[in-house]
């Protein structure tokens, strides 16, 4: 991989990484589950058991009862560690309120992903998507 290959999938990671977050924001949920492979595992940031597969990643989120939502993700690191894989690290800050609210009715979260990612036909998908939180921020 040459030096500029590597820069290319940085970049191509790094843009995959923030779109997720805003695909969540707007409740995009097809384009969210696109961005996994077909037998990718994703484990929400507030934790529970790993959901498997695209399809089941989709219908978790389409569970969720609506809200609107701002993901901040910053600080995201990525380790290409062969022509077709990578790791990545991000930083979340999360605002969350109901549907129509214009303050956000619970606290900030913030925490990050693990990423684990392979190079398809189709581009950089998540093969694992690991949630953590940190912090939950109360608000004064």
């Amino acid at each position: 991989m040459t030096p500029i290959d590597r820069l290319i999938a940085e970049q191509d990671i790094t843009r995959l990484i923030t779109q997720f977050g805003l695909l969540n924001d707007s409740a995009d949920w097809a384009g969210v589950s696109a961005m996994f492979t077909d037998d990718a595992r994703f484990v929400r940031p507030a934790g529970g058991d790993p959901v498997v597969g695209r399809d089941a990643i989709r219908a978790s989120f389409e569970s969720r009862p609506p809200r609107k939502s701002c993901h901040l993700i910053t600080n995201i690191v990525v380790d290409v560690t062969a022509a077709n894989e990578a790791s990545a690290r991000s930083t979340l800050v999360l605002y969350a309120a109901p549907t129509g609210a214009s303050e956000a009715g619970s606290p900030a979260l913030i925490g990050g992903f693990r990423d684990r990612l392979v190079r398809t036909s189709e581009g950089w998908k998540f093969a694992e998507r690991a949630g953590f939180l940190d912090l939950k921020v109360s608000f004064a």
